[in-house]
């Protein structure tokens, strides 16, 4: 049974740390653009058991994370967790890092976390409980307003990656994976600040490495949350899933600027 917002300590409360930089702080303009993504994004397929979705500020990368999202609708009242996995972009550790505090907030509202899920993760020695690794991060929290808007009632497993091996990461989110209550979602976007034709060659060659499972050729250079996707790709190619892109552009295609672009890619294991 899910906590609900009414029992959760506001002291316990992560805080929205990326509201008025990455996405919209008023909670009624970003309905509106969240919204307004995934009606454009109008994807039709079945329903996915894992994503990868970017993460950059929404005006840029919101678009290419909708068409992964919007494939959810179906499953809106099934899901009840979501696995939440992303880098850490400001502090260096080993392993991954599970918050301590009860629920992370949106302009939208807040966001319960599984805390047997958290517990579960805690079995595993490179995972520690550390919340200077959630406090800024924006990878994980820019997936949250999607979430809001495709599902109903859920709860989040977030974790943070840091330097950890793929099989760190695979144990962990192969001893989460659950049964159809249950979505993966890793957080990443693909190259950075190459000129547009670059990028678009750079960012195809990664999409047919993720699609084809090869994921010990994934790096830092091709993708920042690489040990996400590395550990999610080990669990897709042992429980036999198939891995499809469902979008791929880069800023150049979003905001119109060519000269140095960001990668962005949508991608569904099922």
């Amino acid at each position: 049974m899910l906590k609900t917002i009414r029992n959760i300590d506001s002291t316990r409360v992560r805080p929205a740390a990326a509201a008025g930089t990455f996405y919209p702080a008023d909670g009624a303009v970003l309905r509106r653009v969240v919204t307004g993504f995934l009606r454009e994004a109008n994807r039709i397929g079945p329903t996915p058991k894992a994503l990868i979705a970017p993460h950059a500020g929404y005006p840029y990368s919101g678009p290419v994370a909708a068409s992964g999202y919007a494939l959810l609708k179906p499953a809106r009242d099934r899901i009840q967790r979501v696995v939440l996995v992303g880098p850490s972009h400001r502090l260096p550790f080993h392993g991954l890092a599970a918050p301590s505090v009860e629920a992370f907030a949106t302009p939208l509202g807040v966001v319960p976390i599984d805390r047997a899920g958290v517990q579960k993760s805690l079995e595993w020695s490179q995972v520690q409980v550390l919340d200077e690794a959630h406090r800024h991060e924006h990878s994980l929290e820019v997936q949250l307003p999607f979430l809001q808007l495709t599902l109903d009632q859920f709860a989040i497993v977030p974790l943070a990656v840091g330097e950890a091996y793929a099989s760190e990461v695979a144990d962990v989110i192969n001893s989460l994976w659950g049964s159809e209550e249950t979505l993966v979602v890793v957080s990443s976007d693909l190259s950075h600040y190459h000129d547009y034709w670059t990028a678009r060659a750079i960012d195809s060659e990664t999409s047919n490495l993720i699609e084809n499972g090869q994921w010990q050729q994934l790096s830092g250079q091709r993708a920042c949350g690489y040990g996400g996707i590395r550990g999610l790709l080990k669990v897709a190619l042992k429980r036999r899933l198939r891995i499809k892109t469902v979008d791929l552009r880069n800023s150049g295609d979003t905001s119109g600027n060519k000269e140095q672009v960001v990668g962005y890619g949508s991608y569904v294991i099922y």
